[in-house]
């Protein structure tokens, strides 16, 4: 997986990682178990809201062998689970050939290619069964055979992760839940102890581990490997989608995660050789917070923290500290120490697969696909108001779920200002400077012209330059972390931002509340220097985001043009020709879709020229209407429909 080096002396990290000391200078752990016990109530509670909570009730699991393998101690079954509705997980379980009730654990892979399949993977699932565990080895959703295609070898993060967040079903907390689900069906097996389950997992399943072992009280043995260390140093690194928990800043920190273990059976592994954030010396801190919470329970042998001079891996060394450690807490036999490994040999991947080849039936669910249709249902509720007084409170709604989504009680003031000729620097009080240029002359009023890549070079384009000969003062600005403020490196994949976004929604700020108030500081300073009645933002392509939100919540702009922006939060293919930063945790059951926030904008003038898919598709006209169907009965039932206007995006005009 990339991970970029750190950047210590960047603006935005320097002020993510303020904004991280802020939120958790006040951490300790309980000092009795009864307080414990109210923070740990709490904290559950969080992560449920972070993850979007799970389904009131479960689905049948609905088990298909599809096909069984022996080998020398242990058959291995290809099989799948229905997690969800219409959702099946892929996996092999590792069945050995011994009598009685088995204990049982649960494999989860980290970002290798292969997925269940990899040999690195293979090799534990072996060694357990040789040792006498069942073992499920399963597809993390959008991994191995459940990628978007029937090929393996897919990455399920960045933008197709991202699918997930506008619909409040974060990829972590899906995870957790299939995971949940895998012990469900652990427990229905004929073959296995349904009281002596455990976890375990290496890199981004270290993680997997981490978060179902906390959560899920019926793993007594929970080993994560190369993925402990601490949230804050997740800021100047890059992560997977499926590592992120929207806003966990706000209420933990990793220690807080790993004291959900307590008293249970917690065995950490780090290595030397690793990343910052999974190092030893991180994992160190939220291990002595985590230890302190065992020491209530008067459990502390029950966490321990096992190092290797290795790199990120889960190489032999560790997987036998593994099995001593699942030996002790599912066995009840040994001292926790290190049992040799078996003898191991792997198996292609190919004859592990559950549908070899191209056989995977085509009507199968992809994780974008599954995150539409859960923003399908959600949006479903919505109907257009048939009355001013419904849609006032509809639109108080509306607005309070929006600023809940971008974690806005209240918006940080300008602060000073400092001009030099036309271009001008904002100070806003607690973040970073914000770097802007404002033409001298202009006589029909003030234009906010966003574009995220060009930033303040963008009041050099085509489009500056017609607005300035029909007579607009010309505003143009670094948005936060973007143009000459930009992280380097931040691109993973189709994200062009993809860790500084990360990095916002750990603290739950996300970028595109960060890039609303960036255009008010601009237009507190500029307007205060050149007052004018006339307002205008115009956002293109990703900008059109940022642009759409100055305009819901700042009063004084008159006109919005939103120049082939994204017309909905929903899609069923990975995010195209979009920003990390413009995706929206929560927003779909927070506030609903762009057209119901483009509603918000009623009365005053809106213009929607030209719109694309999430995917990146342009929509032609007639489809871009019916996209804003919603904004347009706004506009309709407040007798204003000449205030919004949709064209194709070279006919706009102020």
């Amino acid at each position: 997986m990339q991970r970029p080096s750190r950047q210590s002396e960047h603006p935005f990290l320097s002020y993510v990682r303020a904004e991280a000391d802020r939120l958790r200078t006040n951490d300790r752990p309980a000092e009795s178990v009864d307080e414990w016990k109210q923070q740990r109530t709490t904290l559950r509670q969080n992560l449920i809201d972070a993850w979007g909570g799970f389904p009131n009730q479960k689905c049948p699991l609905d088990p298909v062998i599809h096909g069984t393998m022996h080998q020398d101690g242990y058959r291995v079954e290809r099989l799948t689970l229905q997690t969800m509705p219409g959702i099946r997980m892929t996996a092999n379980a590792y069945v050995p050939d011994k009598p009685g009730k088995l204990p049982a654990v649960l494999c989860v892979h980290g970002h290798w290619r292969l997925a269940k399949s990899e040999p690195v993977v293979q090799a534990r699932c072996i060694g357990l069964a040789k040792l006498g565990f069942f073992v499920l080895m399963v597809d993390a959703f959008g991994a191995g055979e459940r990628g978007l295609g029937k090929a393996l070898g897919e990455y399920h993060g960045e933008m197709a992760g991202a699918t997930l967040l506008p619909v409040g079903k974060p990829l972590s907390g899906i995870q957790v839940y299939e995971n949940m689900r895998a012990a469900d069906y652990l427990q229905s097996r004929p073959e296995v102890d349904p009281d002596r389950l455990g976890i375990t997992g290496c890199s981004g399943g270290g993680n997997q581990t981490m978060y179902a072992g906390a959560f899920e009280e019926r793993f007594k043995c929970v080993v994560p490997v190369c993925s402990v260390g601490t949230y804050r140093a997740y800021l100047g690194a890059a992560c997977c989608m499926c590592e992120v928990v929207p806003g966990a800043i706000k209420f933990t920190e990793e220690w807080g995660i790993l004291s959900l273990v307590a008293p249970r059976g917690l065995m950490v592994i780090n290595a030397t050789k690793d990343a910052f954030q999974f190092s030893i010396g991180e994992a160190r801190k939220s291990i002595a917070k985590a230890r302190a919470v065992f020491e209530l329970y008067s459990q502390q042998q029950n966490i321990t923290h096992a190092t290797f001079d290795w790199k990120h891996d889960y190489h032999q060394p560790m997987r036998e500290a593994m099995y001593g450690w699942m030996t002790l807490h599912l066995k009840g036999k040994g001292d926790g120490s290190p049992i040799p490994e078996p003898e191991i040999k792997t198996e292609p991947a190919e004859v592990l697969r559950c549908f070899p080849g191209e056989s995977r039936p085509d009507e199968f669910m992809t994780l974008p696909e599954f995150a539409a249709a859960k923003g399908k249902h959600t949006l479903s509720s919505l109907d257009a108001p048939d009355h001013r007084n419904q849609w006032m409170a509809e639109r108080q709604l509306i607005l309070d779920g929006l600023r809940k989504a971008l974690n806005q009680d209240a918006r940080t003031k300008a602060g000073s200002v400092e001009w030099n000729g036309d271009d001008f620097t904002c100070n806003p009080t607690n973040r970073i400077p914000l770097n802007a240029r404002a033409d001298e002359s202009g006589s029909k009023g003030v234009c906010v012209v966003l574009d995220i890549d060009a930033g303040v070079k963008a009041s050099t384009g085509r489009t500056t330059a017609r607005l300035r000969k029909e007579g607009w003062r010309i505003v143009t600005l670094d948005l936060t972390a973007t143009a000459g403020n930009a992280v380097n490196p931040d691109s993973i994949g189709r994200a062009p931002d993809h860790n500084s976004a990360e990095w916002s929604f750990w603290i739950g700020r996300p970028l595109a509340g960060m890039w609303m108030n960036d255009i008010s500081f601009a237009l507190d300073a500029v307007l205060k220097k050149h007052p004018a009645d006339r307002v205008a933002v115009i956002g293109s392509g990703a900008a059109a985001i940022p642009a759409l939100l100055a305009a819901i919540t700042d009063s004084r702009i008159t006109d919005t043009i939103l120049v082939n922006g994204l017309t909905s939060f929903v899609s069923d293919k990975p995010f195209e020709k979009q920003r990390l930063g413009t995706i929206i945790p929560h927003i779909l059951p927070l506030a609903g879709d762009i057209p119901q926030l483009a509603s918000l904008i009623a009365p005053r003038r809106l213009t929607i020229a030209g719109g694309r898919t999430g995917a990146g598709d342009t929509l032609d006209l007639e489809k871009l209407e019916s996209a804003y169907e919603f904004t347009h009965s706004v506009y309709r039932l407040l007798s204003k429909s000449t205030q919004l206007k949709t064209t194709d995006a070279e006919s706009w005009k102020l």
